[in-house]
């Protein structure tokens, strides 16, 4: 296939080291061999060769940016959870609607119960929405199976959304995420088997990553070390949801085992932000859980910058705290809710969220990146975060081909 070149766009480059934060380069070309990024920069400066051997797309305009890296989901998962919903509204609080048998563990029951099909086509809708928004790489976590059998049925449907979609799905164990019935009163015994489940998923090939839910209800600074150790014995990289609920060390804990990242973070002090930037652990922001549980404790942003941890930006699509399938909603709601610039926000949903992910070959339009970018029908970036429920993408280039139309 001929290389493809792309000109005439304004290119949101997110380059390391950019003066402006965007990287932007105003009448830019990129050219794509294959599935990478082979040159990009000012038209007036494109090599003469790159004119006469690629089949040439006129940008008319538009403004590129690499595709979005949702890095943070828990995508596939059984029934719904508005009733609890409306509980919190009539004022019950997230803590007492999980510790009276709701949260997670409702959704581990609908999960169990449903089969592998029912659970791919309920994933497959919110996988469609996401695309449909520039979303072009997203992690899936496992999480509401809590068995070997079902964590495994679990992480196999997103896989499988990987191989029939234009999307890169990354997969992390999250079998710490709460205790199931059969467990009940039994953690330490349940840890035991979450270390159980890992060699096997690993040994298939389904895991990328490994993750816990360290907090008052979920797991305790001992039984999280347990799973870290276990991971890095198995040369599993970690990530941890910490601080969400309240400060329980779980940033310092997870930067000694050099976490990809720590996600949630309002709890989070000054000394775990330390932690996390002497490790480069990426903190990962969750607007919509944020927005959605009415929080009011923001994660400590100044210290995150101060510190220079990088930030990403993720849905945390999930059936509990916050079922959004809209990155570009995220992106308003890390500015308008968690103060970031406009550029911040973009470099989370991009090199950033890469970087949670342990991935270094996406998330910057520049030489040797995967050609994964997005056309939008907008003259600026900071549009991308200011328009609510606005969408304003053009086309979506994955791995250098341009995709069909992606409907949700």
């Amino acid at each position: 296939m001929k290389p493809q070149l792309w000109t005439h766009a304004r290119l949101v480059t997110c380059a390391t080291g950019a003066a402006d934060g965007y990287g932007l380069i105003d009448d830019g070309a990129l050219v794509c061999d294959g599935e990478q990024i082979v040159w990009a920069g000012p038209v007036r400066e494109l090599p003469p060769q790159w004119s006469t051997v690629a089949e040439v797309h006129d940008a008319q305009g538009a403004l590129i940016t690499p595709g979005w890296v949702d890095c943070h989901t828990h995508l596939v998962y059984g029934g719904q959870r508005a009733h609890e919903f409306e509980l919190r509204l009539n004022g019950a609080s997230y803590e007492e609607v999980a510790r009276a048998g709701g949260g997670i563990v409702s959704t581990v029951n609908a999960t169990r119960e449903a089969s592998p099909e029912a659970l791919y086509q309920q994933a497959q809708r919110r996988l469609k929405a996401l695309m449909a928004e520039g979303v072009t790489t997203v992690e899936i976590k496992s999480g509401y199976g809590l068995s070997l059998e079902h964590e495994r049925k679990c992480l196999l449907v997103a896989r499988r959304l990987g191989q029939q979609h234009a999307v890169h799905v990354r997969t992390t164990f999250l079998g710490a995420h709460a205790l199931p019935p059969e467990y009940a009163g039994c953690p330490d015994d349940y840890i035991q088997a979450v270390i159980d489940m890992m060699g096997p998923l690993k040994d298939g090939g389904w895991v990328d990553a490994v993750d816990v839910f360290c907090e008052r209800i979920g797991f305790s600074l001992a039984q999280t070390e347990r799973v870290f150790q276990a991971a890095q014995r198995l040369g599993l990289p970690v990530k941890l949801h910490a601080e969400q609920l309240s400060d329980s060390h779980g940033a310092a804990l997870a930067a000694q085992y050099g976490a990809l990242s720590c996600d949630h973070l309002e709890w989070l002090s000054e000394d775990g932000v330390r932690a996390m930037a002497g490790a480069g652990t990426v903190a990962v922001l969750l607007p919509g859980a944020f927005y959605f549980l009415r929080e009011t404790r923001l994660p400590p942003i100044a210290w995150l910058r101060e510190h220079r941890v990088p930030m990403a930006v993720s849905t945390d699509c999930n059936p509990g705290s916050s079922p959004c399938t809209s990155m570009l909603l995220m992106l308003n709601m890390a500015c308008t809710l968690m103060r970031l610039t406009p550029q911040e926000a973009i470099l989370g949903a991009t090199r950033h969220a890469a970087q949670a992910l342990g991935l270094h070959d996406r998330g910057q339009l520049v030489a040797g990146q995967r050609a994964d970018f997005v056309l939008w029908d907008v003259a600026h970036p900071a549009e991308l975060c200011y328009a609510i429920g606005a969408n304003p993408r053009q086309h979506t280039i994955w791995g250098g081909q341009p995709q069909k139309e992606i409907t949700p």
